[in-house]
């Protein structure tokens, strides 16, 4: 949250995975007590918010999840959603239809990663059996014509992560990078830090490597910071906010770019 705070991030959502943990003995409130005490201290210290993911490991039994769900409870409050994350190939959306049918009844959003290193049928499987909110880097949409509309019809954001896709060879130059390729098509693509410390890149790393590879201007660096606010999970008030901040700094910094 310290190092958030130093990029000029005011809202982050963060995923965390308990089950490796719970795996290990560990207890649910152990893992996610530590994390929500450093989101409180952030939110009074330094203003800065955040809100909490819950991601299942697609790699394990949906009945492992549903353990986890049921393991989430007394900390409903605290939790705004549900993901997936872990190794994608092999592990389709639908695979967890189940448990995300019982989490949407309890109230959490939902979000999935999807076609990253799976095809674009699993993103048409986490809209279509997951009902997402959004969906988390999503880079193999460009390879379905019809996928994109939907996206763009529909308003589904897509979190993508540059430089976590590049060290993983999801694309091999981020000159191939599909960003342009989405904003083009009125899809609400976001630029965001995966694992950072992991991927070797927090959110302003991630923002200047797309900036150079992709020659983006003030314009596109603009959209793509307000799109960042279009998608989260924060109040339409701060949404407004937060957007009405971001077009005073554009007027400040678009003249002396022209």
């Amino acid at each position: 949250m310290k190092k958030a705070k130093t990029e000029n991030v005011v809202h982050a959502e963060l995923f965390f995975d308990p089950q490796a943990h719970l795996h290990r003995g560990i207890k649910f409130s152990t893992v996610i007590d530590g994390i929500l005490r450093a989101i409180d201290e952030a939110k009074k210290s330094m203003n800065i918010s955040a809100e909490l993911i819950l991601s299942f490991l697609r790699h394990l039994p949906e009945e492992d999840a549903i353990h986890t769900l049921e393991e989430a409870m007394p900390y409903k409050d605290r939790i705004i959603a549900v993901g997936l994350d872990s190794s994608e190939l092999g592990n389709p959306p639908a695979k967890f239809k189940h448990v995300f049918e019982m989490a949407r009844d309890e109230g959490f959003l939902t979000v999935a990663h999807a076609g990253e290193e799976g095809p674009p049928e699993y993103i048409w499987e986490a809209i279509n059996e997951l009902n997402v909110k959004r969906i988390d880097h999503g880079v193999r949409a460009i390879e379905d014509i019809s996928l994109l509309n939907t996206l763009a019809h529909k308003k589904i954001p897509l979190t993508m992560c540059p430089l976590s896709n590049l060290k993983l060879n999801v694309v091999r130059d981020l000159g191939e990078y599909p960003l342009r390729n989405f904003l083009d098509r009125n899809i609400i693509a976001t630029i965001n830090s995966d694992d950072p410390a992991y991927f070797g890149g927090y959110i302003n790393e991630n923002y200047k490597a797309v900036q150079k590879s992709l020659n983006l201007s003030i314009e596109d660096i603009s959209l793509l910071a307000k799109n960042s606010i279009m998608a989260s999970f924060i109040s339409e008030e701060k949404k407004k906010e937060y957007i009405d901040e971001i077009g005073k700094v554009y007027s400040m910094f678009a003249g002396v770019e022209r």
